[in-house]
């Protein structure tokens, strides 16, 4: 089978994906037009010539004025159902998806509104994609904020499997949420982090010991310290990697310098995922093929990092 069809055939999971960041500007002129939000932009090309950014906050610059077009449940159950649609596509089978919360109760949009819709999108798919969501706390607010998020979170929790941490990392350590994640953990939520896409290798120690992080969102700078992968490869700590993402915010200037082989080759947990696709110009069929085609990956290669994000899931496992 060509590579590219193996790609589109091959079951996979989504590990790291924010619902925000599929929001297409299409779907964006939509939903300010029918809640009368002003966009600062005056058509859909003048947002995609915004799209180029040169770093993680001119990108959330850009992604949090975004996300104030997402007022109502409607609005929020066709965000999910569009990305939905393109992750079958691409032979999602497992997809876990992260909110932002904080990024609309700030607005005064309420939780329930958000998870509802989610909830509504989340059914009509059910026969045709398995997924979860998990609720990513925004590390540039303090971690007050964060605990209140939580505690507005319970009545929902049975729609939720895992807290994460996400927004701007460089300046805020994983240790200031401690506390919160502590807490999410004893309520018997799982528990992921980004770490090491542009904050150092230390962020991810922080993330795994002061927050007893499952898996790593990016990672991809811990292979600066050989302590710390030596640690990830014999613990098998999934590492959630977004290369389309990585190029976009000049992680990497190319993605023929794109470490993911070298951390295949490590025997690191690897897997590929789309982050903001939106945003970034391609969902997780395109990241595959993008990364494949810049570093040469093979069939075994492909299927590996494949297999490897239907094991990093946190569906529950077949036993027997």
């Amino acid at each position: 089978m060509h590579l590219n069809g193996l790609i589109n055939e091959l079951p996979k999971a989504e590990l790291h994906l924010h619902i925000e960041g599929t929001l297409e500007p299409e779907m964006m002129f939509e939903m300010a037009t029918r809640n009368g939000v002003e966009l600062a932009y005056p058509n859909i090309e003048a947002v995609r010539a915004a799209y180029q950014f040169s770093d993680l906050q001119s990108f959330l610059d850009i992604y949090y004025q975004g996300a104030a077009v997402l007022r109502s449940e409607d609005d929020f159950a066709d965000l999910m159902a569009g990305y939905l649609e393109r992750a079958i596509a691409d032979g999602v089978t497992r997809a876990e998806v992260f909110f932002d919360p904080q990024a609309h109760t700030e607005r005064g949009v309420p939780f329930g509104t958000v998870i509802d819709g989610f909830a509504r999108a989340r059914r009509d798919f059910a026969d045709r994609i398995d997924t979860d969501l998990i609720l990513c706390f925004l590390r540039h607010l303090p971690e007050e904020s964060a605990l209140a998020t939580l505690s507005t979170a319970e009545p929902y929790l049975d729609q939720i499997i895992a807290v994460g941490l996400d927004s701007s990392e460089v300046g805020h350590p994983p240790e200031n949420f401690a506390r919160v994640f502590a807490r999410a953990r004893a309520m018997g939520l799982r528990a992921v982090a980004h770490a090491g896409e542009e904050g150092p290798p230390e962020y991810v120690w922080g993330a795994l010991d002061a927050l007893g992080a499952e898996r790593i969102d990016h990672g991809v700078r811990a292979l600066e310290d050989p302590h710390l992968v030596r640690r990830l490869v014999e613990e098998q700590i999934p590492l959630t990697v977004c290369p389309q993402s990585n190029l976009k915010l000049k992680v990497v200037s190319d993605l023929g310098e794109h470490p993911l082989k070298r951390m295949l080759d490590l025997g690191l947990n690897v897997s590929i995922n789309s982050d903001d696709p939106a945003y970034f110009g391609a969902y997780i069929g395109d990241n595959y093929r993008h990364v494949a085609n810049a570093l040469g990956l093979g069939v075994e290669e492909i299927t590996r990092l494949a297999r490897n994000s239907i094991e990093s899931s946190f569906a529950p496992k077949a036993t027997g």
